[in-house]
């Protein structure tokens, strides 16, 4: 008799309704938020013109590294992180039967695998903080990798490009703000009445943020494009400080602050009442 072997997608199944990964998942998504609210509260100080070194995710592991128990901490969250990662990883498999529509639902999984991608590479940044290997800020590595594709053939197109898909993707930030979407991933059953409208609100403030963050990225690397400068592409670092250099700039990022720390305070919740599948 032929021997069974479970599908992929049995396997993935069985990963997924795992208790301990589930609660290990839940733990990073809060490890997540974490660090979206270290790194707003990076950029209120320089809303209130204190000094900070970095605006970015760098950032805010190096100051949580400095904390008592840093150390401990970071490798606490970036296990919490991988775990969270791999969670999401299978999340786009197996997970968001509840979105009506085939085409709909493939367009949130692809975007969970993009979730998941950034949230692991978090998590191997921290661990080369801790291993004392040599890393560069977001700003940086953004212009490495703009002035290499500035010098593929027809590189500038190629940068413009990029920029309009994290345009695209700011919009799609903002869209989920504003209709409040991201509340479908969340379990009805727990999740009801000012609960619900309180985490609605979280919800849209932090995700309004983040897509006027990932909107100036965007616009940087246009810029950058057009202009065939590497310069003048950046990161999340180069976002909140060219925000802050326009006109009301610290009240502008103030505001957007604010709204990271929402969206801090709103993974925090996704932690507890995010479906399970």
């Amino acid at each position: 008799m032929a021997r069974f072997v479970p599908s992929t997608k049995t396997t993935a199944d069985r990963l997924a309704d795992n208790s301990a990964l589930q609660w290990l998942g839940r733990f990073g998504d809060l490890c997540y938020g974490v660090v979206h609210v270290v790194v707003a509260v990076l950029a209120l100080r320089v809303a209130f013109g204190k000094p900070a070194s970095e605006l970015d995710q760098r950032g805010a592991i190096t100051a949580i590294a400095a904390a008592p128990f840093g150390v401990v901490l970071l490798w606490v969250i970036a296990i919490g992180l991988l775990a969270f990662g791999v969670w999401q990883l299978l999340a786009a498999v197996v997970s968001y039967g509840w979105i009506r529509g085939k085409g709909r639902r493939i367009g949130r999984r692809i975007g969970v695998l993009g979730r998941a991608a950034a949230v692991i590479a978090v998590a191997v940044l921290i661990l080369r903080l801790i291993f004392a290997v040599p890393t560069q800020s977001e700003s940086t590595k953004q212009r490495d990798w703009t002035a290499q594709l500035l010098g593929l053939p027809g590189g500038q197109i190629v940068v413009v490009v990029v920029g309009l898909a994290v345009l695209a993707g700011a919009a799609v930030l903002g869209y989920r703000g504003v209709k409040k979407s991201f509340l479908a991933d969340l379990d009805p059953r727990r999740l009801r009445g000012r609960t619900r409208a309180a985490v609605g609100w979280l919800g849209t403030c932090g995700f309004l943020a983040k897509g006027v963050a990932f909107a100036i990225v965007g616009v940087l690397a246009v810029v950058a494009g057009i202009r065939a400068d590497p310069a003048r592409s950046g990161g999340l670092d180069t976002a909140l400080r060219a925000l802050a250099s326009q006109p009301y700039g610290d009240l502008l990022l103030a505001v957007v602050s604010l709204g990271l720390i929402g969206y801090g305070c709103y993974l925090a919740a996704e932690a507890r009442y995010r479906r399970s599948r």
